[in-house]
């Protein structure tokens, strides 16, 4: 997410349409469905600890070379060695959070997307902070060196394939799935699900700049607000998500988030845009309570869907996530190029309506959840 403040600067070095950009941005598409097909499987037969590893190395490997690019391919192939190792890391500490719900018997998935939610925060607003004082360049790489630095002790403390319920066929999980049999069905619908709040989320991230600063006229830095509003809206319902998900269940939680983040938030884009041409700092805080209804919508969700699909029986816990992750983390980076090249039809205001109206149905899409998936109900 260091990146993200920085688009709109980035987009305007490279001469890049909204179009252009949304190209680009389809290397890190193409890492993460890479990534996702192959992850669950290395990470049952070698361990999440050691494939974290792994990831992470590629992850702040991608990042440094975004950081070296000078040319739209060397961007491209960045984004694209970042989104492998995003996923590939992504998928081990999620089946590390599963772990250790079995191990406590209790709720922690949604505090630790929390956790992600809170690094997410910080690099975007420093993001925001520095934009004055260095250029893109330097802080990616600057980012990608400090980061891979905190990953070493970070990996070093996970669980151990030994513990993580994985390295190795036990005989009880597949390993491997067919893309379409009666085992995998249910992480199709769940993939689907996922995908309605992280493909909004992945717009979000990477076109809620590019709409304050190239259709509301906000200034450089000023423009990180809405998604720093988006984090920080997470943040909260993520650390209180464990809760609600233990009160009201999965499914309801899910089900009146989608509906109200997505009715909130299109309701603001359709009145800050036009009256940002009037009254700025006035459009600057409705377009931040959409995005921040957004945010506490999403934050429960990606947490109540990865443990639905978890739990399916009979699947080993990463290779089930790397199924879902097929379809929804590959749409967290599918976003911004879908958002982009609809943007290049229309506008970027009129692209912003494709995550609202996938948000509304997420809330549908509640209904694959059942209720009884909860961490006190593992065996």
């Amino acid at each position: 997410m260091a990146w993200v403040p920085r688009i709109p600067e980035i987009k305007h070095q490279f001469g890049l349409s909204d179009g252009g950009l949304g190209f680009v941005l389809l290397g890190s598409t193409c890492g993460a469905l890479i990534g996702s097909q192959v992850s669950g499987r290395l990470t049952h037969t070698f361990g999440s600890q050691r494939i974290a590893a792994v990831g992470a190395a590629f992850m702040t490997g991608g990042l440094y070379l975004m950081g070296e690019a000078h040319q739209i391919l060397q961007l491209f192939i960045g984004l694209f060695v970042m989104g492998f190792g995003y996923v590939m890391l992504d998928i081990t500490v999620n089946t590390q959070a599963v772990a250790v719900e079995k191990i406590l018997n209790k709720r922690w998935m949604s505090t630790f997307h929390g956790t992600w939610s809170v690094g997410s925060f910080v690099a975007t607003v420093t993001g925001g902070l520095v934009a004055h004082a260095i250029t893109p360049q330097s802080e990616l790489k600057i980012v990608a060196i400090v980061a891979f630095i905190l990953f070493l002790p970070g990996v070093y403390f996970l669980l151990s394939g030994d513990d993580d319920g994985h390295k190795g066929d036990d005989g009880t999980s597949k390993g491997k799935l067919s893309f379409f049999d009666k085992t995998s069905l249910p992480l199709w619908a769940i993939g689907f699900g996922l995908l309605g709040c992280l493909l909004p989320e992945g717009a979000t991230s990477d076109w809620g700049g590019v709409l304050l600063h190239d259709h509301m006229g906000i200034g450089k830095g000023a423009d990180a607000i809405a998604f720093a509003t988006f984090a920080l809206a997470m943040i909260t319902s993520r650390f209180l998500g464990d809760h609600w998900l233990t009160k009201y269940g999965p499914r309801r939680t899910v089900k009146i988030g989608g509906y109200f983040a997505g009715i909130t938030w299109g309701l603001a884009i359709a009145i800050a845009v036009p009256l940002s041409a009037h009254a700025k700092i006035p459009a600057v805080i409705v377009i931040c309570i959409g995005f921040a209804a957004a945010g506490l919508g999403i934050g429960p969700m990606v947490p109540a869907f990865m443990n639905a699909a978890a739990r399916v029986p009979g699947v080993a816990p990463s290779v089930a996530l790397a199924r879902v992750n097929i379809i929804g983390l590959a749409a967290f980076f599918i976003g911004p190029t879908l958002t982009g090249g609809v943007s290049q039809l229309t506008s970027l205001p009129i692209a912003m309506y494709i995550s609202v109206c996938l948000l509304i149905f997420t809330g549908y899409q509640s209904r694959v959840i059942s209720d009884s998936n909860s961490a006190t109900s593992q065996s």
